[in-house]
């Protein structure tokens, strides 16, 4: 049996899993797919971290790719980082820099155990800052310059492939040879905020085409995490990876208040598979979910059964044709044979699924930076009508750092 064919029917354990730890974020990304900014109250506290990560550790899991929100903005955040590593459990987390001070990547750079990925969305200030908010160009980049600094080789520079950005890929690669680091590029989907902006944002075919033939000249030195693979339609070279989707088969969401979703890109009840808080805790889900022994069956190739194409681009990606109002077996949004333009354009007015629960910012435009304040008392009372309306930070009390945050 085919490794790919052995992975579609479902592992005992997922390869990596996502991990949301919080809604909580500094800033107020355009595309952000789980709708970051303020933390929802019913978040897993640290004890039940813990237990989750105990549960990946007898599981097995490779790894654990944390992000958020803004992940580090958690005040247990390094002490969930350590006890996952010295769990055997590995760790690659997300953040956009804001919380990596120059001792912080002395210790990073000190580990064996743990990766971490800068998210940057334009190889300028001028078209970074225009989806992630002023500033996050500088505080990036100055993260990126201290991890380097610090040794730290082999970090990821995280980008989300947009119209915007999609023709400074050399230069993206540029930045990433300058800081000691490696290029991670991935797809932009439909989700949460993303779905807002996706028909600006998303690539055209032109670009899409360009993304592919560069992706064969360089994929041996990019990371995809098989983000592109309807793109291998274009053939006939394909793109390094599985060439998969992997929703429920090997990896799956976990969000911030243990909400295990078949995908990181797909946050809504039609992929709600159950809750770590649930007896038998995280692994009850993976193993016993319906949803999941769904996904890991034998899947129909619909509308493109007859495509020549589709034993290399398997019909594309659920959470785009799912927010795009499309059907799951029917073409991806941006198929490259053009099916996916005809198909969009038959969907009816009011037909697209909304994402899940909206934990943005507050009368602000969503382009513009929101600085996180993180007091040293209790947090000031703040009506609340809905569990994720509270202050981003409620109900946090870190210490006073003796030195500035670390």
């Amino acid at each position: 049996m085919k490794l790919v064919e052995h992975m579609s029917r479902g592992l005992d354990a997922p390869i990596c899993l996502t991990w949301e730890l919080t809604y909580a974020c500094n800033l107020s990304c355009v595309h952000c797919l789980s709708s970051s900014g303020r933390r929802d109250p019913r978040e897993l506290d640290t004890a039940e971290c813990r237990a989750v990560i105990d549960e990946l550790r007898r599981m097995q899991v490779f790894y654990v790719n944390i992000g958020g929100g803004e992940p580090t903005v958690r005040p247990d955040f390094w002490e969930l980082v350590d006890y996952a590593t010295d769990h055997q459990v590995g760790v690659k987390f997300s953040t956009n820099g804001v919380r990596i001070t120059e001792d912080r990547a002395r210790r990073l750079a000190a580990s064996d155990y743990v990766d971490v990925q800068i998210s940057l969305d334009g190889a300028t200030a001028e078209v970074n800052d225009a989806v992630r908010g002023a500033g996050s160009y500088v505080t990036a980049t100055t993260a990126m310059r201290r991890l380097a600094d610090a040794g730290f080789s082999g970090f990821k520079i995280s980008v989300v492939v947009t119209r915007q950005n999609a023709g400074q890929l050399d230069d993206f690669a540029a930045l990433a040879d300058e800081f000691g680091a490696q290029l991670r590029l991935t797809r932009l989907r439909p989700s949460g905020r993303g779905a807002d902006v996706w028909d600006s944002l998303h690539p055209g075919a032109d670009q899409q085409r360009a993304l592919y033939d560069w992706l064969v000249a360089h994929g041996d030195s990019v990371l995809t995490g098989d983000s592109f693979f309807h793109l291998n339609a274009l053939g006939p070279a394909a793109l390094p990876g599985l060439n998969l989707c992997g929703a429920g088969r090997v990896v799956c969401l976990i969000d911030p208040v243990g909400d295990v979703y078949a995908c990181p890109f797909a946050i809504h009840e039609e992929f709600l598979a159950g809750n770590v808080r649930s007896p038998g805790g995280f692994s009850e889900v993976w193993r016993s979910s319906p949803l999941f022994a769904e996904l890991r069956g034998p899947q129909s190739a619909g509308a493109c059964a007859s495509c020549s194409a589709y034993d290399a681009c398997r019909g594309g990606c659920m959470a785009a044709k799912f927010f795009t109002g499309l059907p799951l077996d029917g073409p991806d949004p941006e198929c490259v044979r053009g099916q996916g333009e005809f198909a969009l354009a038959a969907v009816a007015p009011g037909a697209v699924p909304r994402p899940g629960a909206d934990h943005s910012h507050r009368s602000r435009p969503v382009s513009a930076p929101v600085p996180v304040a993180i007091g040293w008392g209790p947090p000031a009372e703040v009506p609340v009508d809905r569990a994720c309306d509270a202050n981003p930070l409620s109900g946090f009390r870190p210490p006073r750092p003796a030195g500035g945050l670390s």
